[in-house]
């Protein structure tokens, strides 16, 4: 699966961004988006933001999950009580697939969301070993909906600790190198 990892302030501005891939079954740890897909993330994120605005309001829960798709990139929430927001776009690269050219319902122009990996890359023994429910596979499974909210909780801890520096601010760009491994770590460990 390949990720992109938004932090989005209160004024609806990116605080920080990361993509990364699936580091579970054998995975590389690279996201698999295509050029126009990488083009495409951060709008489509921002896109969900009034799906959250709507939601944060009628939940009294930190984690969203889900709450919104577009195309076969699903986008789950974190909401600090700051009102900041970490967003993760998701989206699922089957193995040994081809990506569809065909136009989504949701997408115009046609949207091709991830690129394919070569057959050589790709092992028999991993994608026979991974099963309908493992992380890579389904995201809307229960164990990627408790990765991904284990991801939003380390997280949110190393973003506490960043912010508490008097040298930074709640609104301000992260562009801590050691917030971003840290985030990177987690990517790895949950994802």
């Amino acid at each position: 699966m390949s990720y992109y990892f938004c932090i989005v302030g209160t004024r609806d501005q990116p605080l920080f961004e990361l993509e990364f891939g699936t580091s579970k079954q054998g995975g590389d740890g690279i996201a698999r988006f295509s050029q126009e897909a990488r083009h495409m993330n951060p709008f489509i994120v921002h896109s969900s933001l009034d799906f959250v605005d709507e939601m944060q309001w009628t939940n009294n829960q930190m984690y969203l999950k889900r709450v919104d798709q577009f195309a076969s990139s699903h986008i789950s929430t974190f909401l600090t009580p700051t009102s900041t927001r970490f967003m993760l776009l998701h989206l699922p690269h089957p193995p040994n697939t081809a990506p569809q050219s065909t136009a989504s319902p949701n997408s115009f122009p046609p949207f091709t969301p991830y690129t394919s990996t070569p057959a050589s890359t790709t092992t028999g023994s991993r994608s026979s070993s991974s099963s309908s429910t493992s992380i890579p596979n389904n995201p809307t499974s229960p164990q990627t909906e408790e990765a991904i909210r284990a991801f939003f909780g380390e997280v949110f801890e190393v973003w506490i600790k960043a912010i508490m520096s008097p040298f930074g601010s709640v609104e301000g760009k992260l562009g801590s190198p050691v917030f971003r491994q840290r985030v990177v770590a987690a990517g790895k460990k949950y994802l």
